[in-house]
């Protein structure tokens, strides 16, 4: 990535410089680095420490602020702000860090706030999400790749969203949560523990419904693996058994199943407790 330092601009006109195009109304930090070919739309603010990667693109009205960095060809759409101070009411002022991955897509009014000290002092997402218009990423939250949120959907502090997992419109997700791989989390549901990956969790508060067979099929999972997911969720949810004797029945019944190692390692490691 080229470095490149801007001051601000008072012309009446859009200005190129260098292989940047920065509006003349945005401000931007003598201090900030831009990488090549990154467009700083209308009324922007752009704070001392941070970083944009190659081909990012604020459309206006955005505030990036903190130790923030961008990563390439992410689109920032009007009035976004990232890297602001934490809501938590421990955060006092401590220097933390932001990080947003390649190739993201943040939509109009979404808020993410960067880590605290408390919690790690990251707040990050992979690469490839979409984040959806009023959505909310608070401090200390970790996202995986291809993790989409629609509108409104919001993360407390420290919830960890494993990659491509889907959160519906003005869905929440409680403190210390986590949503697992491939999870599809309904709209308008209430999430107060782990959400288990591949299933569909809906409601308030949420419970759990089985395979996410649409999405499963969506992504390109085999018959074979839908089947075998399908045989572990029966035993986790829909037989007599309790959650120990159900792992047990799983590990004898089901073998070389990555994805059913996945949903156990999921289970096995949740201090919340699982939603079922």
């Amino acid at each position: 990535m080229s470095i490149a330092s801007r001051s601000n601009r008072s012309t009446a006109t859009s200005n190129t410089h260098e292989d940047q195009t920065i509006h003349p109304s945005a401000v931007v930090s003598p201090r900030a680095r831009l990488g090549r070919n990154c467009y700083i739309g209308p009324y922007s603010v752009i704070g001392d420490e941070v970083t944009l990667g190659d081909n990012v693109r604020l459309e206006s009205h955005c505030v990036i602020d903190g130790q923030t960095f961008i990563g390439d060809d992410t689109q920032i759409f009007p009035f976004v702000s990232i890297g602001l101070a934490s809501q938590d009411l421990k955060y006092k002022g401590e220097s933390t860090e932001t990080r947003i991955g390649r190739r993201n897509k943040i939509r109009e009014f979404v808020t993410i706030h960067r880590g605290t000290a408390g919690g790690g002092g990251l707040t990050r997402t992979g690469d490839d999400c979409l984040i959806m218009a009023q959505a909310h990423i608070a401090h200390d939250c970790i996202l995986g790749d291809r993790v989409i949120m629609a509108n409104a959907a919001t993360l407390a502090g420290h919830v960890l969203v494993e990659s491509d997992a889907n959160l519906g419109a003005y869905s929440g997700v409680h403190q210390f949560c986590r949503i697992g791989r491939e999870a599809y989390v309904g709209g308008y549901s209430v999430v107060v523990k782990d959400a288990l990956p591949y299933a569909l969790t809906v409601g308030n508060h949420a419970k759990c419904y089985g395979l996410n067979t649409t999405g499963m099929k969506r992504r390109g999972y085999s018959r074979e693996v839908i089947k075998t997911l399908h045989h572990a969720f029966h035993l986790l949810l829909s037989s007599k058994l309790n959650t120990t004797q159900a792992l047990a029945r799983i590990r004898e019944e089901i073998k070389d199943s990555k994805e059913v190692d996945e949903l156990l390692r999921f289970i096995e490691t949740s201090p919340r407790g699982v939603i079922k």
